[in-house]
């Protein structure tokens, strides 16, 4: 996955900006980010504080974990009952 060249942070800066009063044609003018962009991060982060954020990154890094933990335990009981049923 392509990583931002804006931390979370930054990006919550260029929403309050935003919910400040500037335009979204000004504000992806003046960072150098394209309108789907902008409105990807509205809808993601918006109405959201730094430490909202934080927390996201850290329950995602955490379901990330869970889930591949989740397939590697499937994994070894298919590998298990395909051996076990082979021999008897």
């Amino acid at each position: 996955m392509k990583r931002s060249r804006f931390s979370e942070e930054q990006i919550i800066g260029i929403l309050k900006e935003h919910q400040a009063g500037l335009s979204a044609s000004e504000l992806c003018r003046k960072h150098g980010i394209s309108d789907a962009t902008f409105y990807k991060w509205r809808s993601k982060y918006g109405g959201m504080e730094v430490s909202d954020a934080r927390k996201l990154k850290s329950l995602d890094d955490e379901n990330r974990k869970l889930k591949k933990l989740l397939a590697e335990q499937m994994l070894d009981n298919s590998t298990l009952k395909e051996v076990l049923g082979k021999n008897f």
